[in-house]
């Protein structure tokens, strides 16, 4: 037997539910016949439909036929609702909320064959917060649907046809377009056809097709189209630096999820893109709020990708096809952003052909492939267009550019880089360099993590030409190896400073042209310990008749050859420490002749002491010994008052150097001791000792020296030129012993000689005066005996424009005149003026006695004698 208690809940349970069942009958009865006037009344739409069942319980509603409109399309502060659908099925519809609160919200919704045109809210006030939208559904499904979206200017927004799509937690507002994403959503699953989505005025988005299947979206016939022409955009934004225009022929996704500012998918891949880029001048405004937009890339694929960039004046500044890239793990967000490479990812390939950019050169490259531990670039070529001038520029072709990356990653913001290698293989062409103007702003280097490493680059086969000024320097067969090149920032210039382990260059057949001279080399091998260069010349490519009316102050030229130059040593000469230490230094076999013509006018300028020039070497610099070996050494001068160049000529020259330094290297003496043995003017030996010290500030000097068995006649080809005097007989020996500084020079001279004679030439003819040649030998000592005596020289100054030869010089000539050689012919021809004058006093005597001879005798026969004596013609010079 049931309790009373028992009995009374079940019957209070049965007329609950006997009430819900009757409400739900009504209020199925008062939906399917007031529910349209009630929205009518109480909402901004007006709907119809056929059939309407709601569960009153669930909130479930399922409706066929529905016809739906605005009752004010004009009120743009709710969603504009147009069209039909067949079908609509809702889920937990919010009917309390609907009723008091007007406001429309579901958990799920679902459309079927929809056709439906929406008019999106105005966007939210920001200065109140208060919310425009009153339609809110969580997850939503339409199946074939024709869906328009318009802003709530009536501009299409986003449109598609036979959609079939399933969204959850789904966020659709102006709202969303303009700050963060058009759309948001958890889950998809979208199928549809011809896409249509205009974000702005400026652009328009079509998709010819859309499917998703099992997480996987694909994208058939992606295009963005510019709404505008490049120069009206130009006009109309000011402030954007680009106009862009995409057409990918297919795009596949996995795993998108939008949400909020951040965009997630998986394995991204774009078949055939074809990518056009307008760039102008514009410097966008900075942006007044931080960025904050993440993108999560699991996998990225670009291939076969075809890519332009124009300049602002439409011309290419960029071009490139058959682009291949793979990012894997790619992210970007706010604070990635502020890095030197602003992207994270774990790995990436990158290829691509035909790849063209146009700037102040034309730069090709046929094939490229990189990753984050190699590449490898070929057939590249470099070509200057004109459009520049100040710039340095190239005209280059590479067979191939390679390398290997140890390590590349970025650490506290700054990028870490350690290159394994490079290879530079084939490089033919010219780099000339430009006249960049100055600028005081200083290298920005935030960035970089010093050191930066390279470990090695290798230069093959390559034919190079550095020009400069219009003096070109050219490699020929060039191969280079550099090792251990370490980066590092120069506290001093702000610039970059380079240091470098070990190097090795070898180049055949090297040039160097300038102004007045072409030096070329057959080998040129140069490393850390030691240089070398055969056959090596500097040669003239003007003549001395051209050279002397090119320059406008007297100056030397060259003819120089040598058959090797060697250095043997250590040196540094790239890093910031840069000195020079060579244990010997080696010029074999050269043949150089020096012509210098007085006919320009003087150069003002001081010539140093050579003490002084290696002093002025800015870096330690040391020799240990340099020799010069089996050489020709010739000088040839000339002036305006002689007739062709005199010349001195010195073979077998033999020189050994001792010590040769700058006085800038700690530890090494700076005394030079120079020895020079040589045969002068091909007939006699010659030895000099010559000395200074480069670190003695007053640039004090000694040279000493003995000529031996000179026939005079060999100094003819110098002398006649200048002096006008012929030689014979022989100086049997010449020593001198000489001390100087920049003030003069000083010290003994002694000339020991036998039957020296001289002849005095006309300097127009050449033709001997011998009267003036018989007087000028009445002075010259014609034998010096066995132990001719020292003379002093001194108070010889130095002309500080002159060279230290020139100072030499005057010393030697200084001795002569005080032994031999210090007659002259104007003092011959003084000498013969006054004996003519001699004669015709003597002359004029013997007339007046003449006179008075005749007046005294008387005799006739005597008268006769004398007349016959006094009255033949006289010729004073014969006197």
């Amino acid at each position: 037997m049931k309790k009373p208690w028992v009995k009374k809940l079940l019957i209070g349970i049965a007329i609950l539910f006997g009430i819900i069942l009757l409400a739900n009958f009504g209020l199925n009865i008062w939906l399917k016949t007031q529910l349209p006037d009630y929205i009518k009344k109480n909402t901004d739409y007006k709907v119809s439909y056929k059939s309407l069942n709601v569960d009153l319980a669930t909130g479930n509603i399922y409706a066929y036929g529905i016809t739906v409109n605005n009752k004010n399309p004009q009120n743009v502060s709710v969603i504009g609702l147009q069209g039909t659908i067949d079908t609509l099925k809702i889920s937990r519809f919010g009917i309390y909320d609907a009723v008091f609160n007007k406001v429309i919200a579901s958990d799920d919704l679902l459309l079927a064959h929809p056709n439906l045109n929406i008019v999106l809210a105005k966007p939210v006030d920001k200065k109140t917060g208060k919310k425009t939208n009153p339609v809110r559904f969580e997850n939503i499904r339409i199946n074939r649907g024709t869906i328009n979206i318009f802003k709530h200017t009536k501009q299409k927004f986003l449109g598609v046809t036979d959609l079939d799509m399933y969204v959850e937690n789904l966020q659709l507002t102006e709202k969303s377009v303009e700050d963060q994403l058009p759309v948001v959503f958890d889950h998809y699953s979208i199928k549809g056809k011809d896409f249509f989505f205009q974000p702005d005025n400026v652009y328009t988005i079509r998709i010819n097709k859309i499917t998703t299947k099992n997480g996987q979206m694909s994208v058939e016939d992606f295009r963005l189209t510019p709404l505008i022409e490049f120069n009206l955009f130009k006009k109309l934004y000011p402030k954007k630096p680009q106009l862009y225009q995409f057409k990918i022929q297919k795009m596949d996704f996995k795993d998108v999820v939008l949400k909020k500012n951040k965009v997630s998918l998986a394995n991204a891949t774009f078949q055939n893109p074809d990518i056009l880029v307008y760039t102008t001048n514009a410097i966008p405004d900075k942006l007044k709020k931080p960025f904050n937009f993440e993108l999560n890339l699991d996998g990225i694929r670009l291939n076969n990708a075809k890519i332009q960039i124009n300049k602002p004046d439409g011309e290419k500044l960029l071009s490139a096809k058959e682009v291949n890239l793979k990012i894997d793990h790619f992210e970007f967000d706010k604070d990635i952003s502020k890095e030197i490479i602003p992207v994270k990812y774990k790995d990436f390939s990158f290829s691509g052909k035909d790849i063209q950019y146009y700037n102040h050169q034309d730069i090709n490259i046929g094939s490229i492939a990189i990753n984050p531990k190699k590449g490898n670039i070929q057939n590249v070529s470099i070509v200057p267009n004109g459009s520049v001038t100040d710039k340095s520029t190239m005209n280059l072709k590479a067979r191939q550019i390679a390398f290997n990356i140890n390590k590349w990653e970025i650490v506290d913001k700054k990028l870490n880089l350690d290159v394994k290698d490079v290879l530079v293989n084939e490089v033919n062409g010219t780099i000339k360099s430009g006249s960049p103007k100055k600028t005081n702003k200083k290298a920005d280097f935030n960035g970089i993590q010093f050191p930066v490493l390279v470990r090695n680059v290798t230069l093959k086969n390559s034919n190079i030409t550095y020009d400069k000024d219009n003096q070109p320097l050219s490699f020929n067969s060039l191969n280079a190896t550099i090792k251990n090149i370490e980066l590092t920032q120069n506290t001093k210039s702000g610039g970059l400073a380079v240091n470098i382990k070990d190097y090795r260059f070898a180049t055949k057949n090297f040039a160097y042209k300038t102004k007045f001279y072409n030096m070329t080399g057959g080998l040129l091998t140069f490393d850390k310990n030691k240089i070398r260069i055969d056959q090596f010349a500097m040669k003239p490519l003007v003549s001395r008749a051209q050279f002397i009316r090119m320059i406008p102050v007297e100056s030397d030229l060259y003819d120089l050859k040598a058959s090797q130059i060697t250095a043997v040593g250590n040196w540094e000469l790239f890093s910031e420490d840069k000195f020079f230490h060579a244990n010997n230094a080696t010029i074999i076999s050269a043949n150089a002749n020096i012509f210098r013509s007085k006919i320009p006018a003087d150069d003002p300028k001081e010539k140093l002491l050579y003490s002084k020039l290696l002093r002025s070497i800015k870096i330690p610099m040391f020799i240990d010994q340099f020799q010069l070996k089996n050489s020709v050494l010739e000088y040839e001068e000339d002036t305006p008052k002689s007739s062709g160049p005199g010349k001195l000529t010195f073979t077998n020259f033999n020189m050994n150097v001792k010590n040769l330094n700058s006085a800038k290297m700690k530890g090494k003496p700076t005394q030079v001791d120079i020895r020079i043995d040589c045969t002068f003017m091909k007939t006699s030996k010659l030895f000099v000792s010559w000395g200074f010290n480069t670190a003695d500030q007053s640039d004090r000097f000694s040279i000493a020296g003995k000529l031996n068995n000179i026939p005079a006649a060999a100094l003819n080809a110098f002398v006649v030129p200048y002096m006008s005097i012929t030689a014979t007989g022989t100086i049997q020996e010449m020593l001198f012993n000489f001390k100087g500084d920049p003030r003069g020079i000083g010290g003994t001279f002694n000339l020991k000689h036998q039957d020296l004679k001289v002849s005095i030439l006309d300097k127009k003819s050449k033709e001997k005066k011998g009267v003036l040649s018989a007087v000028a030998n009445i002075f010259i000592k014609s034998d010096s005996g066995k132990f001719p005596e020292s003379v002093v020289v001194e108070d010889v100054k130095r002309d500080p424009t002159k060279s230290f030869f020139n100072l030499f010089w005057k010393g030697i000539e200084d001795g002569l005149k005080k032994t031999l050689i210090g007659i002259n012919v104007e003092k011959t021809e003084k000498a013969v003026k006054g004996t003519v004058n001699t004669v015709k006093e003597v002359k004029g005597a013997v007339i007046e006695t003449k006179k008075e001879v005749s007046d005294e005798i008387k005799d006739e026969k005597k008268k006769g004698i004398f007349r016959k004596m006094f009255n033949k013609k006289e010729n004073p010079k014969t006197q």
